[in-house]
């Protein structure tokens, strides 16, 4: 077994010290893919369950100023059922928009809420499983979720 002048080390010993730092440096930008691609997931998921707690507030600000008129026009329908019957009916019909208006925003902010809970990375785990499978069996196909439509 001749050595050569590589630090003793066999051409065959040193192609595969070659594969084995390729492998592990693959496996190390595989793995740093992976976290990016959680972190993306999660920011998106985080972003939708922020907007649907700020379109909530709003909606719960249309609430209470749908109060407010409720409270107004209950004050003047009191005071014309004694002197003018129809005086209040443009303060009930704000109420009514206004509530109208809750009720949408209350509805947006449902839907953002169940779009973005709970927030886990569960395109990460799906890539991660693609990928256990790729290297388990080399041999079959798998389609990847590109980290760009993640961030959609």
């Amino acid at each position: 077994m001749p050595a050569d002048h590589t630090n003793g080390l066999r051409d065959d010993d040193r192609s595969l010290g070659e594969v084995v730092n390729r492998i592990s440096e693959n496996a190390s930008t595989l793995v740093r893919e992976e976290i990016e691609l959680a972190k993306a997931e999660i920011e998106l998921k985080v972003s939708r369950l922020a907007r649907g707690a700020v379109v909530g507030a709003v909606a719960g600000f249309f609430v209470l100023l749908g109060l407010i008129f409720a409270f107004q026009a209950l004050a003047w329908g009191l005071n014309d059922i004694f002197n003018e019957p129809y005086g209040w009916l443009g303060f009930l019909i704000t109420t009514v928009l206004l509530f109208l208006l809750a009720a949408a925003a209350g509805f947006f902010a449902y839907r953002s809420f169940q779009s973005g809970a709970p927030p886990t990375p569960d395109r990460a785990i799906q890539e991660a499983k693609l990928t256990k499978e790729a290297i388990e069996h080399p041999e079959l196909e798998t389609a990847a979720v590109p980290a760009e439509e993640v961030k959609k």
